[in-house]
């Protein structure tokens, strides 16, 4: 098969993109990396001017289960007497050696490879990689989603086996030069990552903390026995082996945490007076502290909790339709994330109601996370925006349309973005082959995408054009104003795709998941404008009924990407994209939240970073069920985007957007985090 001639060879701008390219995919036995094994890898290598230089792949005997032999066809006989990944780690690293490497959903192939050249003892020689789901984000190109196989056919590469790490590395080598040329064309800076070093402990395998079967009772009553689920910390030196007392508390039934907080129960130390992190939040707490020696003789008599209910096998008290709108046609499947799903599953299309969405009034929402005496309280700066005309019921003018603002202070520019969501329309936060309509503010013409927009031929407008927008163009009259900045590579009609868009919510707005929420892998993405003066964060907390961590490990963020069990995970491909993959179905039984929060690493506030687009799709590049665009004021260094959450059997998606002064420390502390020990 011939890859020059899938695509168009020449890439733009070759300072920005012409780069050594190291193409991989693998298949794998499941998706955890530190858990599953790689089943089958390719490499295809391209030079600078996009020809292919080289190629290898191979089957690969894993020593364990190949997992769903339904998906990816590789079955135990086929794979046994195949070389171990340890036999032809060496090759592959002759391939990727000063190359880029690129994959569609790369931080799965690339943690795949990471764990397996820790396994064995070889040097992984990556040091960025490019996503091309992440780049075809940017791009946005008019498509119902960014799987390989929709990718393949909007830009007309020819694909042949799906599944096929071979064959999808030759798939992925044409759309890598078409998407290219998108990138070029739009004036995009790639989303290149710096990879971790092997050495990174993320690679290092570890046993997954076992889950508390039991709802915490609280604190144990006077001299009372401990009863299954309390929380029970440990500080300091003890007789009994660290390992071996935590294993004795977790048989009977207790929930050993990390950390301290107004939820522990006991507090475990043969020296009170230490002045431990542990030791002092305890007394703050006033959490009972009993010694060594004493728990152990509490351990023989730990009486019987309660266990944590199901909530799939209770029927809620009142039935509430799900949103309309479509989420693609996928999830994320065991073998390659970025695939169809199995055809015995159901899509979030034909699983949601076309009934209305329940609103924030109609749908308790959940309760706020706590804040703790030495946690600031949120900031009360997102104030609602000026007095503007109010838009009469069933009229909005920029439904199907995408709107960059430009220029302005950041509180002018948040209120812009609201009014644009009031009127139907989706704001955005960069430049795409989706934007439709751009509004000027003073300071727009220093903005450098301001070329781009203009060789274009998008739309602008001042700020007057928010007050009265005129009527919604239809996509010939779009394509006509805008020229080619809307024309698909392969001739796709953009409405179609835009018909799909996904339901803006505004700040607070809810929404329940299809189903139970639990037939699909849910990402939460965040996405901002590109930074120079700092980075942000996108982290996750996996919170029980207390809304408190039950493990520091529930903790998901950049130096622990995923809890325990692997059911939460962050995943980042690009400067200004982060996601939270969030596998409901494996969630641990105390858990009943997922909190996802954004913070900034460096002096900048979230004022001076401006607007944040958040997403929830049923699976990596499925079109996106919601979106809501949220707006810091201008000191906030913490931001909660977004949760999931449990209601009886079904699981809900919220927009938060509630701003913090303070830092990420304090924002862990609050969800009971121990960042000092």
């Amino acid at each position: 098969m011939s890859l020059v001639s899938t695509a168009a060879a020449d890439v733009s701008d070759p300072h920005d993109y012409a780069l050594e390219w190291a193409l991989v995919d693998v298949e794998t036995s499941g998706l955890t990396p530190r858990q599953h094994r790689v089943l089958s890898v390719a490499v295809v290598t391209l030079g600078p001017d996009g020809r292919q230089t080289g190629e290898f792949s191979t089957l690969l005997d894993p020593g364990c289960d190949p997992g769903p032999v339904h998906v990816h066809g590789l079955t135990s006989e086929r794979l046994r007497g195949q070389p171990t990944f340890g036999q032809v780690a060496g090759r592959i690293a002759e391939l990727l050696r000063d190359r880029v490497l690129v994959a569609h959903n790369a931080q799965f192939d690339y943690d795949f490879l990471a764990h397996e050249f820790a396994r064995a003892g070889v040097h992984l020689p990556v040091a960025r990689r490019l996503c091309t789901l992440a780049l075809n984000r940017r791009v946005d190109p008019p498509t119902p989603d960014l799987r390989l196989g929709t990718l393949a056919a909007h830009y007309g590469v020819k694909q042949t086996r799906a599944h096929d790490a071979l064959d999808d590395t030759r798939v992925l080598a044409g759309i890598l030069r078409a998407t290219l040329k998108e990138a070029a064309r739009l004036d995009l800076p790639l989303p290149l990552v710096p990879c971790p070093p092997r050495q990174d402990p993320r690679f290092a395998p570890r046993a997954p903390k076992t889950p508390c079967a039991y709802r915490n009772p609280g604190r144990p009553a006077a001299g009372g026995p401990l009863v299954q689920g309390m929380k029970i910390s440990i500080t300091g030196d003890t007789e009994t082996a660290r390992a071996d007392l935590v294993a004795r508390s977790v048989a009977a039934g207790l929930n050993v945490m990390g950390n301290v907080s107004r939820h522990t129960g006991v507090l475990v130390t043969n020296d009170t007076a230490s002045g431990s992190v542990k030791a002092r939040r305890a007394i703050a707490e006033g959490v009972p502290v009993v010694d060594e020696r004493a728990f152990l003789r509490l351990l023989d008599d730990v009486r019987p909790g309660t266990p944590h209910e199901n909530p799939t096998a209770t029927e809620p008290t009142t039935a509430e339709p799900a949103a309309t709108g479509t989420a693609g046609t996928g999830t994320r499947t065991a073998a390659i994330p970025h695939q169809a799903t199995p055809a015995s599953r159901p899509t979030p299309a034909a699983a949601a109601s076309p009934a209305a969405p329940p609103s924030p009034a109609d749908a308790p929402a959940p309760a706020a996370a706590p804040t703790p005496s030495d946690a600031p309280s949120p900031t009360t700066s997102l104030a609602a925006p000026a007095r503007r005309p109010e838009v009469p019921a069933g009229v909005r003018p920029l439904t199907g349309r995408r709107v960059l603002v430009l220029g302005g202070t950041h509180p002018v520019s948040s209120r812009a973005r609201g009014r644009i969501v009031e009127l139907g329309g989706s704001a955005a936060v960069n430049l795409s082959a989706s934007v439709t309509d751009v509004v000027l503010f003073p300071g727009a013409e220093t903005d450098r995408r301001m070329a781009r927009i203009t060789s274009l031929l998008i739309p602008t407008h001042d700020a007057d054009w928010l007050t009265a927008p005129g009527a919604p163009r239809t996509g010939s009259e779009a394509g006509s104003e805008a020229g080619s900045a809307h024309d698909s590579p392969a001739g796709t009609p953009a409405d179609d795709a835009r018909a799909r868009s996904p339901r803006v919510l505004p700040r607070g707005g809810v929404i329940d998941l299809p189903g139970t929420g639990t037939e699909f892998c849910w990402d939460v993405g965040a996405s901002w404008a590109q930074q120079t003066r700092c980075e942000i964060d996108v982290v996750a907390f996996v919170v029980d009924e207390d809304e408190q961590v039950s493990c520091d490990e529930d903790f998901v963020f950049y130096g622990a990407p995923e809890n325990p069990n692997g059911s939460v995970r962050l995943l980042g491909d690009g400067p200004t994209e982060q996601t939270i993959g969030i596998d409901l179905g494996a969630m641990p039984p105390a858990a009943r939240r997922v909190v996802v929060c954004a913070a900034i690493d460096g002096a900048p506030a979230f004022g001076e970073v401006g607007a944040v687009q958040v997403t929830v799709a049923a699976g990596t590049g499925a079109m996106p069920l919601a979106q809501v665009t949220v707006d810091a004021a201008t000191t906030e260094r913490t931001m909660v985007l977004a949760e999931i959450y449990r209601r009886g059997p079904l699981w809900r998606f919220r927009a938060v957007g509630q701003g913090y002064d303070h830092g990420l420390a304090a924002l862990a502390r609050t969800y009971g985090v121990d960042v000092a020990d």
